[in-house]
């Protein structure tokens, strides 16, 4: 699923390529696709012609595009496949469009969801004061957000009483952060998954933020990562930060730091990656120091 800086990736194609344009004809092609919008294909369709499209947002993992005049924004769900892509009005029709816009300008373009596994979709929402979605209201601000407060996440930490990867993957607490950056951030700060909120200092806690933010600059700087033809740009065009992983999808790999070889566990339905040398685990509750 794609993670803040895919996301933010896509949402810069359509500021350049969507914001301030004016929407002539919306077709739903498959019902899924606006299945969040409660009030179905016909109204999402209606609700959108006419109006114009204002500069994309993003919070974390979270993508809209404001409609200038309205109060309210679309809302896209990625999920495991969905692409906004935006193409020429000739281009051949992608196998699993399930949505089309086209705009009332001289431009040639339109935009497309495509989304093969049918996990993602589009849905008209209205905005609060602030222009984000009231849907997703509770959605905690990311790292790269200018207002993202570091001290407040800090003691969000010691009161969760949880471990340091379910912290950094709760969005309410943080948002944007998902398994792979998880993996990478945490490899960069020699902590191991499952290590206690509690015993994080300010130090430490701003250590791995900064992290954070290192890992997630690089991944922007070179598009995202690709590990299929899920993941594009607007422009379907791929990123490249699998080339440059640490961690996530290393294991037996030697570790890029010490050159033991890289373990992956499962953990929540989902992978673990980290080195057992560098990443120390943390020593059971009661248990006496090496």
């Amino acid at each position: 699923m794609p993670e803040l800086p895919e996301v933010e990736v896509v949402r810069r194609g359509l500021e350049r390529w969507v914001a301030h344009r004016s929407v002539g004809e919306v077709e739903v092609l498959h019902p899924r696709a606006v299945r969040r919008h409660l009030a179905g294909a016909e109204d999402f369709a209606h609700r959108l012609e006419g109006h114009r499209v204002g500069t994309p947002s993003r919070r974390g993992k979270y993508l809209w595009l404001p409609l200038e005049d309205t109060g309210e924004a679309v809302l896209a769900h990625l999920g495991m496949s969905g692409q906004l892509l935006v193409r020429p009005h000739q281009a051949p029709t992608e196998k699993h469009l399930r949505i089309r816009v086209r705009f009332t300008d001289a431009l040639g373009t339109e935009l497309r969801f495509v989304d093969q596994r049918t996990f993602g979709g589009l849905s008209l929402h209205e905005t609060g004061p602030d222009g984000l979605p009231d849907v997703i209201a509770h959605i905690a601000r990311d790292p790269l957000d200018p207002l993202f407060d570091d001290e407040a996440f800090h003691q969000a930490l010691r009161r969760k009483r949880t471990t340091i990867k379910r912290a950094l993957l709760d969005q309410s607490l943080i948002s944007g952060v998902g398994n792979i950056y998880a993996d990478e951030a945490l490899w960069r700060a020699r902590v191991h998954y499952e290590r206690p909120t509690a015993a994080f200092t300010r130090p430490r806690t701003a250590e791995l933020l900064a992290h954070v933010r290192d890992v997630m600059n690089a991944a922007l700087a070179v598009g995202g990562t690709s590990f299929d033809s899920l993941y594009v740009n607007v422009n379907g065009e791929s990123g490249y930060f699998d080339r440059s992983l640490d961690a996530y999808g290393r294991e037996g790999l030697p570790c890029r730091r010490c050159a033991t070889p890289m373990r992956r566990r499962p953990w929540m339905n989902r992978s673990s990656y980290y080195c057992p040398k560098c990443q120390r685990p943390p020593r059971p509750s009661g248990a006496p120091a090496a």
